[in-house]
């Protein structure tokens, strides 16, 4: 049986469903067979605590996988950490509080590999949260996604509901932020990538010294994963959701272009900071249960690649 069609004929709200991890989550769940809910932000402002209690009520999930995030990449996280506080910290404790309230079986609340220590030993695994000091250009989104594993947790061992959280790593895909302002570093890259091709440049500036090495999973094979957990994991220890391999930025980069067909050249730009030198997570728990990724970063790319010239306009390019 496969991960998704363990909730058919369940009622499922996939809480931001438009976002990349949320959109391939819709994308599995449509093949279940279960009853999909979603909310668009002009229906329910999720950071509005009754207006949340009210569509839970009146919608009645029996699953819901908290999906919905404020995201960016370093340079949002360092512009805005006051909104990426209030804005996460409000939707997660709104949309808990009243799946609880409402007796909601199973949520899933979705972390971030950004929750660990900024010097956290590599590979990561779950133990090390909460060992030490976080990175800093995201720690505002960090501290937040903390504050929702530790209101998973509270609720679990007060209530005895059936909360748990998963920690993602990096992802890339369809439906993903190509915002030049906002992006993380798949979508900067493959944006700069496509826009040197199409306009003949002979390079590309990349912010940092290419160093740093990162993990990166297609987003389909973290919706899997994803409802993979939901169906055979519980318990108050979060678990790592990752593709096992890493890459150095220059080595993603150099990936991207060969998908975009860009043959320029990279310039890395020093004097923009690198962030963490390092970020595996051990997603050793993960493949234990028999699941493992579709998906290799050259293959990921590709697939991500078509669909964004696909989706131009959606893409904002």
């Amino acid at each position: 049986m496969s991960s998704a069609a363990h909730y058919s004929g369940k009622r499922v709200w996939v809480a931001g469903h438009n976002g990349m991890v949320g959109s391939a989550l819709v994308r599995a769940l449509e093949r279940s067979g279960c009853t999909l809910l979603t909310a668009s932000r002009s229906t329910l402002d999720l950071t509005r605590q009754s207006d949340v209690e009210t569509w839970v009520n009146h919608h009645k999930p029996d699953v819901v996988f908290l999906a919905a995030a404020k995201v960016g990449g370093i340079h949002a996280n360092r512009s805005l950490p006051a909104d990426f506080a209030y804005q996460n910290i409000a939707l997660q404790t709104n949309i808990m509080n009243a799946c609880f309230e409402a007796r909601v079986d199973k949520l899933v609340f979705l972390g971030s590999a950004c929750m660990y220590p900024r010097a956290a030993t590599q590979p990561m695994s779950e133990n090390m949260l909460m060992t030490g000091p976080l990175e800093p250009t995201n720690e505002a989104y960090a501290v937040a996604k903390l504050s929702g594993l530790q209101l998973c947790q509270a609720y679990r061992r007060q209530h005895g509901v059936d909360f748990i959280t998963v920690l993602p790593t990096n992802a890339y895909g369809p439906h993903d932020n190509f915002d030049p302002e906002t992006s993380h570093v798949p979508a900067a890259l493959m944006l700069k990538c496509h826009q040197a091709k199409t306009a003949g440049a002979d390079h590309v500036s990349i912010w940092g010294s290419g160093a740093p090495l990162r993990e990166f999973i297609h987003a389909d094979d973290m919706a899997d994963a994803i409802l993979h957990l939901g169906s055979c994991h519980t318990g108050d220890q979060p678990l790592n959701i990752g593709s096992g391999a890493e890459v150095s930025i220059k080595d993603l980069a150099l990936t991207i272009a060969d998908a975009a067909g860009f043959k320029g050249e990279f310039i890395f730009d020093t004097s923009k900071p690198d962030g963490s030198p390092r970020k595996l997570l051990d997603s050793s728990k993960l493949l234990a249960t028999g699941w493992k990724p579709k998906y290799t970063l050259k293959t990921g790319m590709k697939h991500a690649y078509d669909w964004f010239l696909e989706n131009a306009s959606e893409a904002k390019t």
